[in-house]
């Protein structure tokens, strides 16, 4: 597929005349062949128009034929082949396995979406029988099901070029609720948006759906998202990205004259508890897996484990050996873009700088586009006097937090802010400790781990990828997983209305 470098409003696909954004080689920071061209207000105008259009025949379409929609997207995405990876590669500075295996997952999870749809259970039909003799007042037939709640914008992640971008979690699940989509391509990666972009428009076609049902828009700083955000006919937002930017749209959203909801997911430093006793018993060997944790994908997760929580004793000093040792060896990796690595240099040099904190270990140098890892210490008394050893630092660096004892480390949890994951690192003998911490855990995550890191997320029914604010702007909601359809939905009851005008999935 050639690249062009044009928006994809509808059906169509032209030159916008909002700018110019090129695509550069992460590695090198050369600029990439095409250059592509940005949005205007007029083309949001255009998008949001024909997504309204689309939005009343789009939300009632078949089960089957939702589907098969997402279905066809899947597909025409794998027929577009190696070009896919390889401009992928060279976009984010991402290696082939890792992009291979986040393709598989952005397929796996637009078919795991055409199963839910299939079922139909996201539509919680309900049906409350009638009672005429009822007294004192007769009782109404009452039915109710789930509908789309409108056109919504999606703004693609940096750090997922695939999974979290145009065709990802955000835009599946949307469509899979009968919503229309507005994506607002990340300028990281233009060539690959281009051609997911694509795909999503020819199965649009392919199924002959409204035009509308998708569009694909290229902004050059801010005022393209802000514009689509602002417009009347979006009602929802996805978004992935950094807490000023998600802060900034929720509040574009709640100064509307109808305020929509934002589904933001924004910063997360995901502790990880080491208990006594695996500590005592295994500390060198969870201090080397954190260390790849740490690291994979140059540390460039929502979910990369950057604060450990620990009581003093010798298997905090085991576990800080065999992490310093495992990282000092560790190469420098190619951060996504030239900003992302400046902002964690900067985190870095901060972080050294802090005069609570001591510096254990970095990895390898590298070049200027690579982040060199490194691992940090300080107290527990330090941690709770400056709030700002919570920002989280994006990339691969981590902060161990000394206790003196637990309540020390409690006092750490309830200080906390909100976040993604918390893993417990915990062997039998340490149940009782760990049972006392989980209320205060299930209150600041959304998803709690045994001994592992919250790197890997499941995309399945019971996963849930979303947390407590900042984490997430609504910590009630997924990202990742069947339930995240449920932010596009909202529930509609039918009282005593008349079995020719009940919509068909409440007829019986």
């Amino acid at each position: 597929m050639t690249l062009t470098g044009e928006l994809l409003i509808g059906a169509t696909a032209r030159r916008g005349q909002g700018g110019a954004i090129t695509g550069y080689d992460a590695a090198t920071g050369e600029a990439l062949p095409t250059v592509f061209s940005v949005a205007t207000v007029a083309d949001v105008e255009e998008a949001a128009a024909l997504a309204w259009e689309a939005f009343g025949i789009y939300r009632e379409t078949g089960l089957e034929a939702r589907a098969a929609f997402l279905e066809t997207i899947a597909q025409n995405i794998l027929d577009i082949g190696d070009s896919l990876i390889e401009r992928a590669m060279a976009e984010s500075g991402l290696p082939r396995g890792r992009l291979e295996g986040e393709r598989g997952r952005t397929v796996g999870q637009l078919r795991l979406f055409a199963a839910e749809v299939r079922a139909g259970e996201f539509q919680s039909l309900r049906f409350d029988a009638p009672d005429p003799e009822r007294k004192p007042a007769p009782k109404p037939d009452l039915r109710l099901r789930n509908i789309a709640v409108g056109p919504v914008a999606v703004f693609g992640a940096s750090n997922f070029p695939l999974a979290f971008s145009v065709a990802g979690g955000d835009t599946a699940s949307a469509l899979a609720a009968g919503c229309p989509v507005i994506v607002k391509a990340h300028s990281a990666h233009p060539g690959t948006s281009e051609l997911v972009g694509r795909a999503v428009q020819k199965a649009v076609a392919d199924c002959g759906l409204p035009a509308g049902t998708f569009s694909m828009l290229f902004d050059e700083d801010r005022a393209i998202g802000q514009a689509l955000v602002a417009d009347h006919r979006i009602r929802a937002v996805g978004f992935t990205g950094s807490r000023a930017g998600g802060t900034a749209l929720m509040k574009i959203a709640a100064e509307r004259p109808v305020p929509i909801p934002v589904y933001a997911e924004m910063s997360s430093i995901n502790p990880v508890i080491l208990f006594e006793h695996a500590l005592a018993t295994r500390g060198a060997a969870i201090g080397k897996a954190f260390a790849g944790s740490l690291t994979l994908g140059a540390g460039q997760f929502c979910t990369n484990p950057g604060l450990i929580l620990a009581i003093d004793g010798p298997g905090v000093d085991a576990f800080i050996a065999a992490a310093g040792e495992a990282l000092s060896a560790i190469p420098a990796q190619t951060m996504l873009t030239s900003g992302i690595c400046k902002a964690y240099l900067s985190g870095v040099a901060r972080l050294s700088g802090h005069a609570e904190v001591k510096t254990l270990a970095q990895g390898l140098e590298g070049t200027a586009t690579q982040g060199r890892a490194a691992l940090f210490e300080t107290s527990a008394k330090a941690f709770l006097a400056h709030h700002d050893l919570q920002d989280e630092v994006f990339g691969a660096a981590g902060l161990i937090i000394r206790c003196a004892d637990a309540a020390e480390l409690e006092a750490v949890i309830d200080a906390m802010e909100g976040q993604l994951t918390a893993a417990l690192h915990i062997d039998e003998a340490d149940h009782t400790a760990a049972r006392k911490l989980l209320p205060k855990l299930e209150l600041l995550a959304g998803r709690l781990l045994v001994n592992g890191f919250g790197t890997g997320v499941e995309v399945s029914p019971a996963m849930v990828h979303g947390g407590p604010y900042p984490a997430t702007s609504d910590g009630r909601t997924t990202s990742v997983g069947t339930l995240a359809i449920y932010r596009f939905l909202r529930p509609v009851s039918y009282q005593d209305m008349p079995q020719a005008l009940l919509p068909e999935a409440l007829v019986r």
